[in-house]
């Protein structure tokens, strides 16, 4: 673990663990759980709860002991973690596991955040609002070593004959305004696909 990440802050209450605990005794492979979350800071965030083997844990992770097993949670999805909880309730049907994390869609972000979360965090809550008007969505696709946003554009921003001056003007002018160390935005749609542009 990095001395500069901080600790991740989610509670695995008492059931749970149990539960856990449980599912981990009936395989054989296995060294605990992994906690991550897909896609994490964007409106299709996912927070996972998997079966972590050798080797499917990474140098960023934060392993916690807990009595009966260890998690691993990865050192990427912590900040959206915060203040997460997973559960377990025995209802009718046997039982349900429940993951909510509340952060994972929309963490607190600020300057020291990494790039790529700002990122998100402008497209998500400034941009896409306003591309929404005209049907259209941008996200981000990758950021580069040397600090490029790879943008790819859906809806109706893919192929619209407008979507040069959306990038430079309105994407590229409002990312580098918002996030100190963006050195620009690059362009990763194919936009020979005008089926739903908004401007053919």
């Amino acid at each position: 673990m990095s001395t500069e990440q901080t600790a991740v802050n989610l509670t695995i209450t008492e059931s749970a663990q149990d539960y856990l605990a449980d599912l981990l005794g009936k395989q054989e492979d296995v060294i605990g759980v992994r906690v991550f979350i897909t896609q994490p800071g964007t409106p299709k965030a996912e927070t996972c709860i998997a079966y972590c083997r050798e080797g499917d844990m990474t140098d960023t992770d934060e392993i916690r002991e807990y009595p009966k097993f260890k998690a691993y949670f990865e050192g990427r999805s912590i900040p959206f973690l915060d203040e997460g909880l997973i559960d377990y309730s025995k209802d009718r049907m046997g039982g349900q596991l429940t993951i909510k994390a509340p952060n994972a869609r929309l963490p607190r972000v600020d300057a020291n955040s990494p790039l790529e979360d700002q990122i998100n965090y402008v497209l998500y809550n400034e941009v896409n609002p306003s591309l929404a008007a005209h049907g259209g969505e941008v996200s981000l696709q990758e950021l580069t070593d040397d600090n490029f946003a790879i943008l790819k554009f859906g809806g109706g921003c893919q192929g619209c004959g407008m979507v040069d001056v959306t990038l430079k003007e309105g994407v590229e002018k409002t990312l580098l305004e918002k996030v100190p160390g963006l050195e620009g935005v690059k362009d990763s749609t194919d936009h020979s696909n005008t089926e739903n542009a908004y401007f053919k």
